[in-house]
């Protein structure tokens, strides 16, 4: 029986919840595989038959716990993942039967060496490069070394058309998602910022995958409706704002609330877990599935990528797909990769595309909102 740690009585209704739901998937026989990154093929657990969630790590709450280990001068998402996990304040690390990261940053391969310690790691070696042939094949090499090591973790036996069947799922909520997205696009968006990133959220939460795609399906109709009725929470005359950068699921209330109080209407995510991860499918037609599975992966705009052109084709789309009218880049405190990438952001968006951009480093703590609210009223009324 899977037992609940010895603090749970301490834990507030939401993350008590998530505790008895994990707890009970466990105990229904389900495996439980904890991701980190967009770059984590995560059809390959699935194949297994394993539930795939992500990790927490946007609260500021664990962080005092992780600096007794970790520099206090790194980036907060490492820091706070690494904490919840120590504290066993995160159901879905607690239950975590398998944890998989990616060199992607300094900082995370690091951290994993200490998480090892705690709970089964398995680290996939990306390549710094999405160009050429022995990236590829470097690339195409973990996958295959990843189902090795699913299969051993696991005690199970993944075959070819197991990970086409998972392949054909996530597919499916690739698309609803992109989908969802869309409804950025129409004039006045159909959904605040705040609604958007908090539906993108919540769908890395869900256990069961019928479910998890029957509720996207009705958000997406529900939004429609209301769109269609007038009931619409935004009004035309809002400047438009594509946010681009580090993750922000610990500061979406700081920044995107924050962002949209001083007038702005946040239109699209180019983020990782949002258009950044969903945007390109893996082609169910490939006879190779780790063909598959590798072409769809490697091609992630993201900093940690020397050369990181798909993030700025991505960009170009964006901006002129949903109008937008502003672009903000956001980094979390010591991300280095997303910190230098943003010069070259910045030259494309303002000299290529002609549009305002606003860059801001900040980390998980609520120091300097009023700061924050400052420089967005004054970019909200400079557009």
């Amino acid at each position: 029986m899977a037992n609940l740690p010895k603090q749970f009585d301490s834990f507030n209704e939401a993350r008590q919840k998530g505790f008895i739901n994990a707890k009970e998937l466990k105990e229904s026989g389900k495996k439980m595989v904890g991701v980190f990154c967009t770059f984590t093929p995560v059809e390959i657990p699935m194949a297994a038959g394993a539930t795939v969630v992500g990790v927490c790590g946007v609260s500021e709450e664990p962080i005092p716990d992780a600096e007794k280990v970790l520099p206090r001068n790194l980036c907060p998402l490492i820091k706070s993942s690494y904490g919840h996990a120590i504290t066993d304040t995160c159901p879905y690390f607690y239950f975590s039967d398998l944890l998989i990261g990616e060199t992607t940053c300094d900082g995370k391969k690091k951290m994993y060496e200490e998480l090892a310690k705690v709970k089964p790691t398995y680290v996939m070696h990306l390549p710094n490069t999405a160009k050429g042939e022995f990236a590829y094949k470097l690339w195409k090499d973990e996958m295959v070394k990843l189902k090795d090591e699913v299969e051993k973790s696991l005690g199970v036996t993944i075959t070819e058309d197991d990970i086409r069947a998972a392949i054909k799922d996530k597919n499916e909520e690739r698309e609803l998602l992109k989908e969802f997205y869309a409804l950025g696009k129409l004039q006045p968006s159909a959904l605040t910022g705040l609604e958007l990133h908090n539906v993108l959220y919540q769908a890395g939460f869900k256990f069961d995958r019928t479910e998890l795609k029957q509720s996207l399906r009705k958000v997406i109709d529900d939004m429609k409706e209301r769109y269609e009725k007038g009931e619409c929470p935004v009004t035309k005359d809002k400047p438009r704002i594509l946010i681009t950068g580090s993750p922000i699921g610990g500061i979406s209330e700081k920044i995107v609330k924050t962002l949209e109080d001083a007038g702005a209407s946040v239109v699209a995510y180019e983020l990782c877990g949002a258009i950044r991860s969903n945007d390109l499918l893996v082609d169910e037609e490939t006879e190779d599935v780790y063909d598959a599975l590798t072409q769809k992966y490697i091609n992630i705009g993201c900093s940690c990528m020397m050369n990181n052109d798909h993030r700025i084709e991505l960009l170009d789309r964006i901006i002129d797909e949903y109008n937008v009218d502003g672009v903000i880049d956001v980094v979390l405190q010591a991300c280095h990769t997303f910190n230098i990438e943003s010069y070259r952001v910045r030259e494309f968006v303002t000299k290529e595309k002609n549009k305002p951009f606003m860059s801001l480093e900040t980390d998980y703590s609520k120091s300097d909102t009023e700061q924050l609210r400052t420089r967005f009223e004054a970019f909200v009324e400079m557009l």
